[in-house]
């Protein structure tokens, strides 16, 4: 607690951060431009390309649904794996695999327009040599 004081303290005395020159317009048409924001899902990166007139000629978006592909990938196997056994699940399954990529994701809803447990989904169950055992699958509502 002393040194978050401390370091408050220092914050409120820099010049840089106090200074009323928080926002720099532009006077000249941008060639290229970065943001990065920090939202509920993740941090979201936009990059920009412009011409002289100032449209935008490319860009790139990293969400963070891109960001999390590992993670969200490594929590849908380890909870369809702790709700398989022996080739046997219930329907319930989906619910649960839905909710692990939501943890990381939950603006997946919004982007499918659903509420949660409506979203289309599928969850197929291979045997050990890859044949497809059973296939289970909720369509929108």
């Amino acid at each position: 607690m002393l040194y978050a004081a401390e370091r408050l303290q220092e914050l409120a005395n820099d010049p840089e951060v106090t200074s009323p020159d928080i926002r720099n317009i532009p006077t000249a048409t941008p060639k290229e431009g970065v943001g990065v924001v920090e939202a509920p899902r993740g941090t979201l990166i936009h990059h920009y390309q412009s011409d002289e007139r100032g449209l935008i000629t490319a860009s790139n978006l990293i969400v963070a649904t891109q960001n999390n592909a590992a993670r969200i990938a490594m929590s849908v196997d380890k909870s369809a794996k702790g709700l398989i056994s022996a080739g046997k699940v219930d329907d319930g399954i989906l619910n649960m695999v839905e909710m692990a990529f939501r943890a990381y994701d939950p603006c997946h809803g919004c982007a499918t327009h659903t509420l949660p447990g409506q979203m289309p989904l599928s969850v197929r169950i291979y045997t050990p040599d890859h044949r497809l055992l059973r296939e289970v699958t909720r369509t929108g509502i």
